[in-house]
């Protein structure tokens, strides 16, 4: 069985830690930047300095604006949303990661895709986690869950899940690099951000965003743009391409891990008992999702 070098493996965690992070970063950016502003800030400083430099994907434009709306402009309008809408950082990780059952449900609808016995029953101990959580957000306690931004995580998740299924088709039919995918689906969903910010967050405030830009809001953009999105995705896809879905695809279940543990130090996020229960279960779900089949591959006889 492959395994990896512990050069790959040290990137692979420096990526899972990265990307962990970025949840505390949005959380951060949020408080000063209008989300919505801040995701089309995010978006034109991961294409505009690479497409100069990384060929156009030999892709219809039809299937690179339906990955752009959904992956790019969908999910972070919503996540973005939710986080400034009261969202914790940490949980927004972990919640976030619906998406590979919103995946699989969407995988079996559209495309036909066989659903595993493991895969319901990851989903059932998901659900019934999230459950959990959306009970506790109606207890009167401090660390109640406001329930639009828990909804519109799950809608991020979903917008997710729709890329997943526009990248599948486009690998099934097109050879394009991945990370060429990534910088020119960039450009789809600026305009719409910028557009979207101007009607709903009103040009005052993204004029004075941008008139007192400081040091703190320009690392927030450069972090999400460079370390979470072209050198995380890039490194990523080195990997993929160097090892088996298999052995990277479990790393991101640290993914929340790390989320939830960054929150806690540097936001002073901490959740209740009942929230950690929940939490528990549902990163059980996730594991069952991802290792399943192999607990219950049936013996040779």
């Amino acid at each position: 069985m492959m395994t990896m070098s512990i050069k790959d493996l040290c990137l692979a965690l420096c990526i899972i830690f990265a990307w962990g992070l970025n949840f505390v970063v949005i959380k951060l950016g949020v408080a000063e930047i209008p989300p919505l502003l801040l995701a089309g800030l995010r978006f034109s400083v991961v294409a505009f300095p690479a497409l100069f430099f990384i060929r156009v994907p030999r892709i219809p434009l039809k299937w690179l604006i339906a990955y752009g709306m959904t992956i790019s402009f969908g999910q972070f309008a919503l996540l973005f949303l939710s986080i400034h809408l009261g969202m914790p950082a940490g949980l927004a990780s972990l919640l976030l990661q619906a998406q590979a059952f919103f995946t699989l449900w969407l995988g079996h609808s559209l495309l036909k895709e066989k659903i595993q016995r493991h895969h319901y029953a990851g989903m059932a101990i998901a659900v019934l986690g999230i459950l959990l959580l959306a009970v506790e957000s109606h207890t009167g306690s401090k660390t109640d869950l406001p329930m639009i931004p828990l909804l519109l995580v799950f809608a991020a998740a979903l917008s997710w899940a729709c890329g997943n299924i526009c990248n599948k088709v486009i690998v099934q039919q097109h050879q394009v690099n991945p990370m060429s995918l990534v910088v020119w689906s960039a450009l789809v969903p600026i305009l719409p951000f910028f557009l979207c910010s101007w009607i709903f967050e009103g040009s005052d405030k993204i004029v004075w965003s941008l008139q007192h830009a400081h040091v703190h809001q320009i690392f927030v953009v450069g972090y999400l743009a460079f370390i979470a999105t072209i050198m995380g995705y890039g490194l990523w896809g080195y990997l993929l391409s160097k090892y088996p879905t298999s052995i990277i695809a479990p790393l991101t279940l640290l993914v929340p891990v790390v989320g939830l543990i960054t929150a806690a130090i540097f936001l002073g996020e901490h959740l209740s008992i009942n929230q950690m229960l929940a939490t528990a279960v549902i990163i059980l779900g996730l594991v069952i999702n991802v290792f399943g089949q192999r607990w219950i591959k049936p013996k040779l006889h």
